[in-house]
């Protein structure tokens, strides 16, 4: 096992869904806010969150994040009721949410979510327009990921 230095987010990012840049072309990024309560906030700070799992959903002109894993803190009060994967609303403006259905229906892209980060004190969602990769554009990708890395190392040994 080698000794390396695991890559470090930004600090303005709480989580992020690898897994989205490997499945999917993303074709185009937009960012938007979440409607979330408070014991949310709080978990989010403690980065107690998981997106891999989730999706977009876009019903009656809206934009909701389903499947986001918010763990509550065991301090949250005793009188809320925390549903963990409660539904989220998206929080954008009617051109982005009405272009965003349009591609989504016409063109046959999906909606994923990229990560969560924090903007101004503000928790935002980066969501991308995405179509799917088939099986060897994935294995071109690994490859391609494999060849970069030997790239490096032959880069160092040289040196």
């Amino acid at each position: 096992m080698a000794k390396g230095k695991k890559k470090k987010t930004p600090a303005n990012v709480i989580a992020q869904n690898k897994k989205a840049r490997f499945d999917y072309f993303i074709e185009q990024e937009f960012e938007a806010g979440l409607a979330l309560e408070g014991w949310e906030v709080k978990s989010l700070r403690q980065s107690k969150v998981q997106i891999n799992e989730s999706y977009i959903l876009l019903k009656n002109n809206e934009a909701w994040l389903f499947g986001a894993l918010i763990t509550p803190l065991i301090s949250t009060s005793s009188h809320i009721k925390a549903d963990p994967l409660r539904l989220r609303k998206l929080l954008m403006h009617r051109r982005e949410i009405d272009r965003l259905v349009g591609s989504v229906e016409k063109q046959g892209l999906t909606l994923v979510p990229l990560n969560l980060h924090w903007a101004k004190g503000k928790v935002k969602l980066s969501l991308g327009l995405a179509k799917g990769k088939k099986q060897h554009d994935k294995r071109a990708t690994e490859k391609e990921r494999e060849w970069n890395r030997d790239k490096q190392r032959i880069m160092k040994m040289t040196r």
